[in-house]
């Protein structure tokens, strides 16, 4: 039997690499929020959560596949629950029995014996499986989940059950265990045969000694360990075969269960996750995947499901329509909202391609064939160089890691020199991943970086500002429109404090800014070429 869940022809490979850029990956998009609301405490669904979360699909109709199947889990959390319990209840059972198989035959009893009894554990946990299936097949719409039922049904059938019933029973061989042998030359046993139940059964009058003898036998004595140990050697040695069948067909079962569990887990983490956004309001929609080209990205009311997971407060949205453009430059105001909309559009991506809703309103993308992120890191002991450095190594990491159709987000990088070499550097590297075909999205605070790709990569280009109304305060609302030369110091040294002495006279410096509310224009360039301080939405 197979589950057949997450693809439409084969198991999900749960032993395959990691895809490159993983931590980096969970690290900048805040992904652990995410995969713990997906496992509710379970360390299980975490890790399954977290495979399937970051082994992109990249073909459109394998993503429609697992849609339909989530929609089905929707519809029915309390039977797709159910069964995940069954599956882990076996598994689970298994633990719980005293014994084990899988050794040489000289333990084939003892292999017997464990292979029986978590055959018959296996076994109650079908018939459940089976009953579920009976009652519940018929509400099921998807093709993954009615071919599952289908599977359910046609292989669990009351012969199945009836047939392993008995072999179980005759496995105990509660009538002694019957084997023939024929003598070698030196009166050593071979060609040892495990005979049925039925060739133990006598006739009556031969049980009870009457009528000719057609049979011979002797007894051991208790106290003859040699013997008894050579008798011992001989039923294992009989029952091996018996015992390695029977041991095959409980991995089996088990291995059945072990997929089954982690397929449905996935679901089960889906339902746990549906149920967490549903309590904070936050809207959902089944994202519709695109071909890889032409490049299309549009969305409204997207919103980040890390920080909407997190927030205290209603997190706000944003609508855009990027189709055709293999560049997206995010400018402006400081907690505007720029990279919560970057982690948004990463987190977006990744859950689509991953068979998942997505948290907007409408959500449509071309599939990638990789996410890679490149986000500013605070300067910390462990660096044994300084912050370009740094951002040049995992730079050039990612460069032997990155194929065209994929997917990169810069948030602030190449931000640890000045205006004009970060801008360069910038630029150069953007338009190599534009020449393989990589989609970008860069949040920045260069002008002349932005201004540079305005000038030559308009038609390319989608320019994004992050605005701000005239009182100073943000509405984390990002709109279609030019960079600005300006930046927003001013609102900055308010939120540190405003630490000159407005009331006193000042006479400003020559070439240096009045203090009408500003400070002087070196100290606004460095703010202006600073990250961006932590959003709170």
């Amino acid at each position: 039997m197979k589950v057949y869940l997450l693809h439409v022809d084969r198991d999900f490979d749960w032993g395959a690499a990691p895809p490159a850029g993983r931590e980096d990956l969970i690290r900048d998009l805040e992904l652990g929020t995410l995969l713990q609301a997906m496992a509710a405490g379970d360390p299980h669904l975490y890790d399954i959560s977290a495979k399937v979360l970051l082994a992109s699909l990249d073909d459109p109709e394998a993503i429609r596949y697992r849609q339909q199947v989530l929609a089905d889990c929707l519809a029915r959390p309390e039977v797709i629950r159910h069964m995940h319990a069954v599956a882990v209840g076996a598994l689970e059972d298994k633990r719980g029995l005293w014994g084990g198989y899988g050794g040489s035959y000289q333990n084939a009893s003892s292999n017997l014996s464990g292979a029986i009894g978590h055959l018959e554990a296996y076994v109650a946990r079908l018939r459940q499986l089976r009953q579920i299936a009976d009652d519940h097949g018929g509400e099921f719409r998807s093709d993954g989940m009615r071919r599952l039922f289908a599977t359910l049904r046609r292989d669990l059938d009351d012969a199945y059950f009836d047939e392993i019933g008995d072999h179980l029973k005759q496995l105990r061989f509660r009538a002694g265990v019957l084997i023939s042998a024929r003598l070698d030359r030196d009166n050593s046993p071979v060609g040892l045969v495990l005979r049925g139940p039925g060739d133990t059964r006598r006739r009556w009058m031969q049980r009870l000694g009457i009528g000719p003898r057609t049979t011979y036998s002797f007894t051991i004595s208790p106290r003859d360990e040699a013997g008894g140990q050579i008798l011992a050697d001989l039923t294992s040695r009989g029952i091996n075969l018996v015992a390695n069948a029977a041991a095959q067909s409980a991995d089996h079962i088990g291995g059945y269960f072990t997929m089954l569990r982690a397929e449905l887990g996935f679901y089960a983490g889906c339902l746990n996750l549906s149920d967490r956004l549903a309590a904070r309001g936050v809207p959902v929609t089944v994202p519709g995947p695109a071909p890889l080209s032409p490049v299309t990205f549009s969305c409204t009311d997207l919103r980040d499901a890390c920080l909407a997971l997190q927030s205290a407060d209603p997190v706000v949205g944003n609508d855009v329509n990027a189709d055709g453009k293999r560049v997206v430059i995010i400018t402006g105001a400081n907690s505007g909202g720029k990279s919560t909309f970057l982690r948004s559009a990463g987190v977006g991506q990744l859950m689509m391609q991953s068979g998942l809703f997505v948290t907007a309103r409408s959500y449509h993308a071309s599939v990638t064939r990789g996410i890679f992120t490149h986000f500013i890191r605070e300067e910390d002991t462990g660096m044994i160089s300084g912050r370009l450095d740094d951002e040049l190594r995992r730079m050039s990491v990612i460069a032997g890691q990155i194929k065209p159709g994929c997917l990169m987000l810069f948030n602030e990088s190449f931000a640890g020199t000045n205006e004009r070499e970060g801008a360069e550097i910038g630029y150069q590297i953007v338009r190599a991943l534009l020449d393989a075909r990589i989609k970008v999205l860069f949040v920045t605070h260069r002008y002349a970086l932005a201004d540079r790709f305005r000038r030559q990569h308009a038609p390319a280009t989608l320019f994004l500002r992050a605005e701000r109304r005239p009182d100073g305060r943000r509405d984390y609302k990002l709109a279609v429109k030019d960079p600005l030369p300006a930046s927003y110091g001013e609102d900055l040294y308010y939120r540190l404090g405003g630490w000159l002495d407005e009331d006193k006279a000042f006479t400003p410096a020559a070439g240096a800014a009045t203090p009408n509310g500003a400070v002087n224009s070196r100290l606004a360039s460095e703010i202006a070429a600073s990250p961006d301080p932590p959003e709170t939405r």
